[in-house]
C-alpha cells in the first residue's frame, strides 16, 4: 500500500527541504545589502549658525562603494566612519553628502549651514 515512502525516501525530502530552507535564509540575509542600498547617518547635527568657518561632518557610511562631500571624494575607515572638514563661506552654505553603492543607487543628506562671525552675532 505504501510501497513508495520508505524512511529512506522521508530522510532525503527532510535532507532537501533544510538545505532549500538554509539556502532561502542566507539568500535573504546577504540580500539585505541590495534592500537597503546605501546609508549615511551623521554623528551628530551641528547648528546651523556658526561664528567659526570651519566645521567637521562627522558620521558613519554602510553599503557604499564611494562618498562625496559637495562632489569631492572623502573616505571612511574599515568602520565606515568619516569625517571631512567645511569651510564655510559668508552668508549661507549648503554641505552635500552623497553616497553610492555598488549598484549605482545614490543617497544624499544635505545640511545648510550660515556663517555669522562672531562680532556681528553679539550686535
Amino acid at each position: 500500500m505504501y510501497d513508495w515512502f520508505s524512511f529512506r525516501t522521508a530522510i532525503q525530502g527532510s535532507l532537501i527541504f533544510v538545505c532549500l530552507l538554509f539556502a532561502a535564509v542566507y539568500i535573504s540575509y546577504q540580500a539585505r545589502f541590495l534592500i537597503t542600498g546605501p546609508q549615511i547617518t551623521l554623528a551628530a547635527e551641528i547648528p546651523m549658525l556658526q561664528n567659526t568657518r570651519q566645521i567637521t561632518l562627522t558620521g558613519s557610511a554602510s553599503n557604499i562603494s564611494r562618498l562625496w562631500l559637495n562632489g569631492r571624494p572623502i573616505f571612511t575607515d574599515p568602520q565606515g566612519n568619516f569625517a571631512a572638514a567645511v569651510i564655510l563661506e559668508n552668508g549661507y552654505t549648503v554641505t552635500t553628502l552623497t553616497a553610492e553603492d555598488r549598484y549605482g543607487r545614490t543617497t544624499t543628506i544635505t545640511r545648510p549651514f550660515m556663517y555669522a562671525p562672531m562680532n556681528f552675532m553679539n550686535e
